[in-house]
């Protein structure tokens, strides 16, 4: 393990981990809460389109992902909220010319190949290099900045959107900012977990989290520290023996965490309404004294 260290493959698919397990969840768990779920499956196909466009004009994969998926992003928002097409319909146009689009100008760009493109599909985290960490990690600082800055606005209209507008809160602004922070958070993940699994990690994490605590902050924090342990811990499955794709690891974590969590908490919400059937008129006297 300590040998792992010393290497720079390993440092730098180490420091991406981290940065994706924070960020991820992070972003999620305001989609989760606005019951967008699948948003991040949408933007993904989308950011393929981007990806493939990097490589035909021979710029940055990973900028022109962020461009692209930005502006899917926006769509999407502003078609959702103009109400000329529901939602579902609306991320399934993202689904299916996103992921033509990849496909398509991927065959038609020099030097593209299945290779390149499954790296981007399904993560390829051992081939991070320090331009992508430089770029993930500024991604990430933007992301992380939109939560902190813009939390408790974002909270407001997760939990109810007209009571954010009624609140004089610039909806249409916090709206379209969460889809931009998700399309961030998307070309973050998508060198780690791939394209086609970045939603399970913006998802999974908060649904684990949600099995055990109830306050929205102590959830975000929550899900945050299950982000890093599943991206860790795909990481470091995935040295015991090159066969072991880091992404599905990661995924197959979380989803074991979830697992674990939904058990432990059907535990203990079990064992609180045992001691309130028990306690429970009492401590209403107590609490209203």
């Amino acid at each position: 393990m300590f040998e792992l260290l010393r290497e720079q493959l390993f440092q730098l698919a180490l420091v991406a981990a981290l940065l994706v397990g924070l960020c991820a969840p992070a972003v999620g768990t305001f989609i989760v809460q606005r019951r967008l779920a699948l948003l991040g499956d949408g933007i993904g196909h989308v950011a393929l389109t981007g990806v493939a466009l990097g490589f035909l004009t021979g710029t940055t994969p990973v900028l022109t992902a962020v461009i692209i998926s930005v502006a899917g992003a926006v769509a999407i928002e502003l078609v959702r909220a103009r109400g000329r097409t529901s939602g579902d319909v609306a991320l399934a146009l993202l689904f299916y010319g996103g992921i033509a689009g990849g496909v398509m100008l991927m065959a038609i760009a020099p030097g593209g190949s299945n290779a390149k493109l499954n790296s981007y599909l399904f993560g390829a985290i051992a081939s991070v290099t320090p331009a992508d960490i430089w770029v993930i990690a500024a991604l990430a600082v933007a992301v992380i900045g939109v939560v902190v800055i813009f939390g408790r606005e974002l909270f407001v209209l997760c939990q109810d959107e007209e009571m954010a507008r009624a609140s004089g809160l610039p909806v249409r602004f916090l709206s379209l900012l969460i889809a931009v922070t998700a399309a961030l958070t998307v070309v973050i993940a998508m060198r780690v977990v791939g394209l086609l699994l970045v939603s399970a990690l913006m998802v999974i994490p908060v649904a684990t989290s949600q099995q055990l605590t109830r306050g929205f902050r102590a959830t975000m924090a929550t899900a945050m520290v299950f982000g890093v342990l599943a991206s860790v811990g795909g990481l470091l499955a995935s040295t015991v023996s090159p066969k072991v794709p880091p992404g599905a690891s990661i995924v197959l974590i979380a989803l074991a965490g979830f697992v674990l969590a939904l058990a432990v908490g059907k535990f203990v919400r079990r064992g609180r309404s045992d001691e309130e059937s028990r306690v429970g008129p009492t401590m209403r006297v107590e609490e209203v004294a």
